[in-house]
């Protein structure tokens, strides 16, 4: 399948996926753009995109309202490194050290009354 890719030189990486729907003035602002990622319309990198503030660097491809956008970045601009999260997969945790740790202490909180007895009224917390 030859799809033809419409060019998006970025000056500095990574962006926002909600942000870069607004430069580009896809959406008429962030709130739709949020919007839109949630209910599945955005893609990245041909998969369906839900995650609103997900960063995209050079070469990843946009896929929104049937038009395809391919991101580069521009000559002055300079490379960020990706994420390791985004790159490799998290390694996982052996499970026998799991349960072979102590347990975290828990600190055990203290129940403040609903409301006073003398006012009936509900205590003001401001911390």
């Amino acid at each position: 399948m030859n799809q033809e890719y419409i060019e998006i030189e970025l000056e500095e990486e990574p962006i926002e996926l909600c942000k870069l729907l607004k430069v580009l003035d896809l959406v008429e602002g962030g709130g739709q753009a949020k919007n839109l990622i949630t209910e599945g319309y955005v893609g990245v990198n041909h998969e369906i995109c839900t995650i609103k503030r997900k960063k995209l660097y050079s070469g990843d491809i946009l896929e929104f309202d049937g038009e395809h956008f391919q991101l580069t970045l521009s000559e002055t601009a300079i490379p960020a490194e990706r994420s390791a999260s985004s790159t490799q997969p998290e390694p996982q945790k052996n499970t026998e050290q799991a349960a072979n740790a102590p347990a975290k202490a828990k600190r055990k909180r203290v129940k403040k009354p609903k409301v006073d007895e003398k006012t009936g009224r509900r205590p003001i917390s401001f911390g």
